[in-house]
């Protein structure tokens, strides 16, 4: 899609600004932007049900049939596949699918922090002055994301890094630096899309939404706390680490079918942020790094 309501990223690696190609563009314009299709979104679509269903749907076997047109009209790369497509029995097995061994490096220094996922990321060095990502006056409710007043207060003028995979991403993502991890906790909550198309709309649905938090105690940058955030149609959010070291770039979990996010928060003074996600963070566009990359330096 192009025209004004277009999602624009800028590609680290083509150093180009491009378009997104939206999967089910139509569909989330008409929940989010829509009069009826906002009724629809308030009585069903948010709901965890709904997702619960739709994620029903893409284990069914039938649903296998979907993968080769989803490869062509979205031009994954295939050769990155650790298995051949042939091989899934469902359309999530495809989903959440594994890479190849060596297919994304891990930034081997030992200060430096690796990007989560496959995504599109947006960098703030202070949470407190996030007052506009997808539209100007949106604010960021840390207090309501953490749902913890004692803990939003440590981390009120630390650094954000927010990173939205879209449903053609590999849907796996990392623990972005080495340390001492804890359980995952959840918060329960609705299950909202986190296109732009919906932030545009109401910035809330990140702290409304269904998530995950996991604290890393590290040795450069203090205690990072690390979120994975449901959507729409996600099925579910699986965590498949253990509790206790991990190394950077070790796989922490997945999510099952649809678009999702994973959060970074870092203490105040703790990390620098590379300059192109900084930049692009400044113009509220997203810039798309694939998980292993540089994300920035311990300070």
């Amino acid at each position: 899609m192009t025209g004004p309501g277009a999602i624009q990223y800028f590609n680290r690696y083509t150093q180009r600004v491009e378009v997104e190609q939206v999967y089910g563009a139509a569909w989330l314009r008409w929940a989010y932007q829509n009069p009826v299709g906002r009724l629809a979104l308030a009585l069903l679509i948010r709901r965890v049900i709904f997702s619960r269903w739709y994620g029903w749907r893409m284990n069914r076997p039938r649903s296998r049939s979907k993968i080769r047109p989803f490869i062509h009209t979205y031009n994954v790369a295939v050769e990155e596949f650790a298995d051949p497509p042939e091989t899934f029995r469902t359309f999530n097995e495809f989903f959440f699918r594994r890479l190849k061994p060596g297919v994304r490096p891990i930034d081997p220094e030992p200060r430096a922090v690796s990007f989560p996922a496959d995504a599109r990321h947006l960098g703030f060095p202070d949470a407190s002055k996030i007052t506009g990502v997808f539209v100007k006056g949106q604010r960021f409710e840390l207090a309501r994301l953490l749902q913890d007043d004692a803990l939003a207060a440590r981390y009120a003028n630390g650094t954000v890094v927010l990173s939205r995979l879209c449903p053609v991403d590999y849907h796996r993502f990392h623990f972005p630096l080495a340390g001492q991890a804890g359980a995952p906790r959840l918060i329960a909550g609705r299950l909202y899309s986190v296109s732009p198309i919906a932030l545009r709309r109401n910035l809330a649905y990140l702290w409304e939404n269904r998530r995950v938090i996991t604290f890393i105690a590290t040795a450069h940058l203090g205690t990072v706390i690390m979120l994975e955030i449901g959507a729409t149609n996600v099925g579910s959010i699986q965590q498949t680490y253990q509790p206790g070291v991990v190394l950077k770039g070790a796989e922490k979990g997945y999510f099952a079918f649809g678009g999702s996010s994973t959060m970074l928060l870092f203490e105040p003074g703790r990390v620098q942020l590379a300059a192109d996600l900084l930049a692009q963070s400044q113009l509220s566009r997203e810039l798309y790094a694939r998980m292993g990359d540089r994300l920035g330096m311990a300070c």
